[in-house]
């Protein structure tokens, strides 16, 4: 009984590193505020999904630009819902099933009609592995919901790359086609192989950096806000090579946390043993 209302509690997430709300579920209607949450998520969901169609009809910057900007309201869907408290099971399972679609399915089209079809069966094979590992992905997120012992999570650390990471990992030869114009960057049998490995990396028990789990030093917090305004500004004179640099960044961040977390486990091992 304790069990089904643990899991009944839980709110929407917006990141995997977030904690489920410990609040119980509302007696009564849900109040106006409580859809606003979940209007953020099918918001996300009809951009990711918009994607698709700009895509067939070739407008590929406004294809990518329409699933980075689903990211960007999956980011704050959960955080806005518990500032309202308006946390809900129903919530969470709207999210998970729009990040499949939006950071799953929707790339993998675009990146198949942009590239991967010019090798239609090794070129689809390709996109089935991303958009089925996304899914993946989710579902183990889901299933471990309820599960107390995660050592990465509470070493402060994800399993794998988060589904919206992945997507945006995904088009970075994109990027790289965009900035310099090299044909090299569309080669289908590149790109295939590239968005297998992301979709390896999704579904991956590497461990992963969490933002919220970062705190920076007092003493480079302005170093830290000075560099994201420059970053944005970055991106409004040349989208294409900064996407390009911060996917690469990421990257580079990947055996930083490997690392890391050997660390932590090795520093848990220890403490275990005395």
């Amino acid at each position: 009984m304790a069990d089904s209302f643990d899991r009944a509690r839980l709110g929407p997430k917006a990141a995997e590193d977030e904690e489920p709300s410990s609040r119980p579920p509302q007696a009564r209607g849900l109040p106006l505020r409580g859809l606003l949450p979940n209007a953020i998520t099918a918001a996300a969901l009809c951009s990711g999904l918009t994607g698709i169609r700009f895509a067939i009809s070739g407008d590929w910057h406004e294809a990518v630009f329409a699933i980075i900007l689903a990211g960007l309201l999956d980011g704050i869907d959960g955080r806005i819902a518990r500032l309202l408290k308006a946390q809900s099971r129903f919530g969470a399972e709207l999210d998970s099933l729009a990040d499949s679609l939006s950071f799953g399915t929707a790339p993998a089209i675009v990146i198949y009609l942009w590239s991967l079809s010019e090798a239609p069966r090794i070129g689809w094979f390709a996109a089935l592995a991303f958009a089925v590992c996304c899914a993946l992905r989710l579902a183990r997120f889901n299933a471990q919901i309820d599960v107390d012992e995660q050592p990465h999570k509470s070493a402060g650390f994800l399993t794998g790359i988060p589904a919206p990471v992945g997507a945006g990992l995904a088009f970075l030869p994109f990027y790289l086609w965009q900035a310099t114009g090299e044909d090299l960057f569309r080669n289908p049998l590149l790109v295939g192989i590239w968005i297998a490995m992301i979709a390896l990396l999704m579904i991956s028990n590497v461990a992963t950096l969490s933002w919220a789990s970062l705190r920076p030093k007092r003493n480079i917090r302005l170093w830290l806000i000075a560099f994201v305004g420059m970053m944005f500004a970055a991106l409004l004179q040349e989208p294409w090579w900064t996407l390009a640099v911060i996917c690469c960044g990421y990257l580079a961040l990947i055996p930083y946390s490997f690392i890391r977390y050997a660390k932590v486990r090795r520093q848990r091992a220890s403490a275990a043993a005395i």
